[in-house]
C-alpha cells in the first residue's frame, strides 16, 4: 500500500481488494460558531460517498472516507489539513481502516483495521512516515471503536452479543468487560479521570462513565433514545444532535438542556457524528 501523511508518501507491499457492501453516503462540514460574521459552516468533503467519523485537530480533521474501484468499496484514513485545504489520502491501502484517532503522546494515529481475513483489530500508524505501522493487540478483536486514557489504557467497542465495553492497558493486552449493549462513542474525560460511553439499561438510554482506579460504572444522566454520538465542548459540557440541531447540557446540572446551534441550513436530513475542537465542531451530515 502507499501511506500519505500530510502530502509524503512511501511503499508498501499490495494486497488483495477486500470487496464490501455499498457504504451510506455522508459528508463531513465544519462548524464555526463565533467567528465576527457569526456562525459560518463550510463543507470538508462531498456527500457522494461515505465520509465519516472527524477527529477535529489544531491542524486539521482525521477521517475515514470511502474508496471505490470499480465493484470493489472500501475505507482509507483521510487528512484534511488547514493550512492547504486539501485532503490527503493517510493508508490508500486494498483493506479498509476506521476510526482513527491520536494515541497519548500524539505521535501515531490508532484505528480499526479489517484485515485481510476479515478481523478487525487495533492498529497505529506512526505520523513519522519511516515507521511502519503496527497492531496493537495481536490477539483482542473484533474491536469497532476505542478511545484513549492517561495511562497507557484505553477503553474498546467489542463486536458481539451484546457489544461490550472492555478495558485495558497496552501491556496487559487483555480485554476486561465493564459494561453491555454499549454504543459507539467512546471518551475519555480528564476532569472525572474516566471513560464516557452510552449504554442500554432497562430499556433506557445512558450517558455513563467507567473509572478506572475504581473500577465502577457510573450512571451520568438519560439522553433521547436516538442518541449515539455525542462529544465534549468542555469537560462538563456534552453535547450532542437530535436531527440537525444540537443540543447541550453540564454534567453537573444535567437537567437543563438548550440549544447550542441549528444546522438545518447545513443538513437537512439527519447529523450524526461529532468532534468539537477549539471552538469549531465538525459534523456529519447522513445524506
Amino acid at each position: 500500500m502507499t501511506l500519505y501523511r500530510h502530502g509524503i508518501a512511501c511503499t508498501a507491499l499490495l494486497l488483495p481488494f477486500i470487496a464490501h457492501s455499498a457504504m451510506p453516503k455522508s459528508e463531513i462540514l465544519l462548524a464555526k460558531p463565533n467567528t465576527e460574521y457569526g456562525l459560518q459552516v463550510s463543507r470538508i468533503t462531498s456527500g457522494d460517498s461515505y465520509n465519516n467519523q472527524p477527529l477535529l485537530t489544531n491542524k486539521g480533521i482525521y477521517f475515514t472516507q470511502e474508496v471505490q474501484t470499480l465493484a470493489h468499496s472500501q475505507t482509507d484514513l483521510a487528512f484534511y489539513s488547514f493550512d492547504d485545504q486539501q485532503t490527503y489520502n493517510l493508508t490508500n491501502s486494498p483493506v479498509s481502516e476506521y476510526s482513527a484517532t491520536l494515541t497519548p503522546k500524539g505521535d501515531a494515529l490508532s484505528a480499526i483495521v479489517v484485515e485481510a481475513d476479515g478481523k478487525q483489530k487495533l492498529w497505529q500508524y506512526p505520523l513519522n512516515i519511516e515507521l511502519p505501522p503496527s497492531r496493537i493487540f495481536e490477539w483482542i478483536e473484533p474491536v469497532g471503536y476505542h478511545a484513549w486514557g492517561i495511562d497507557n489504557d484505553l477503553v474498546m467497542f467489542i463486536l458481539g452479543e451484546p457489544h461490550t465495553l472492555q478495558y485495558t492497558k497496552v501491556a496487559a493486552a487483555k480485554g476486561q468487560v465493564v459494561a453491555q449493549n454499549i454504543g459507539r462513542t467512546l471518551t475519555f474525560n480528564d476532569s472525572l479521570a474516566a471513560f464516557t460511553f452510552t449504554y442500554t439499561k432497562n430499556a433506557e438510554n445512558w450517558l455513563a462513565s467507567y473509572a478506572p482506579n475504581s473500577q465502577m460504572v457510573t450512571d451520568l444522566f438519560r439522553l433521547p433514545d436516538s442518541v449515539q454520538d455525542y462529544t465534549f465542548k468542555n469537560d462538563n459540557t456534552v453535547i450532542y444532535a437530535l436531527n440537525n440541531r444540537i443540543y447541550q447540557r453540564s454534567l453537573s446540572t444535567p437537567e437543563n438542556v438548550s440549544q447550542w446551534l441549528d444546522l438545518t441550513p447545513y443538513c437537512s436530513t439527519q447529523i450524526t457524528r461529532l468532534s468539537y475542537n477549539n471552538e469549531q465542531l465538525a459534523f456529519v451530515c447522513r445524506k
